[in-house]
């Protein structure tokens, strides 16, 4: 997992970047930040989720449908969601398709987004202890999950998927009940 020294990118409302600070003082302060987030989906069309570390620094123990996190300084998105998906699923080498980029802002998170998917058949590692558990879901199932108030889930990445299906992006219309007004 990251370290406490870890130097952030603080960006604008427009991803661009004004200056950094120490990952802590970024979650203490709820500083916009830059941050990315991977959909990983197999050829069957399922999307991995998983369960964070009850260790992480937000949104410890809830379930996730991407990989990602904080862009450091000087850090390109793309690459930041390549080093994001080899440690914490251990996926290297898969082709990032962009979904776009959205700000999303709560009491406990601010952050602009580089939103990415990606097709990957192959082994799935958790490689850096941030994930403890996961498995492949069909879109329906996963929005059960959403539907259900009392399953712990990534508030950014449910407005993430909220956006996609009321943009029709795909398939992800599948999962309109995925509610977050934020995306």
């Amino acid at each position: 997992m990251a370290c406490v020294s870890e130097i952030v990118a603080l960006v604008d409302r427009t991803g661009a970047v004004v200056g950094s600070a120490e990952r802590s003082v970024v979650r203490r302060e709820n500083l916009l930040h830059a941050a990315t987030a991977v959909l990983v989906r197999d050829g069957q069309g399922r999307i991995y989720v998983h369960r964070r570390s009850p260790d992480k620094d937000w949104a410890p123990s809830h379930h996730d449908a991407a990989a990602g996190g904080v862009l450091t300084l000087g850090e390109e998105p793309e690459a930041a969601a390549a080093r994001e998906l080899a440690e914490e699923l251990g996926i290297t080498g898969a082709e990032l398709r962009p979904l776009g980029v959205s700000v999303y802002e709560d009491d406990t998170t601010r952050c602009v987004e580089h939103c990415f998917e990606t097709r990957w058949d192959g082994v799935i590692r958790h490689a850096d202890g941030e994930v403890v558990w996961g498995a492949w879901m069909p879109l329906s199932e996963l929005a059960g999950h959403l539907a259900d108030p009392d399953w712990l889930f990534v508030p950014d990445t449910r407005a993430l998927l909220a956006r996609l299906a009321r943009r029709g992006v795909g398939d992800y219309g599948a999962l309109s009940v995925a509610g977050g007004s934020r995306a």
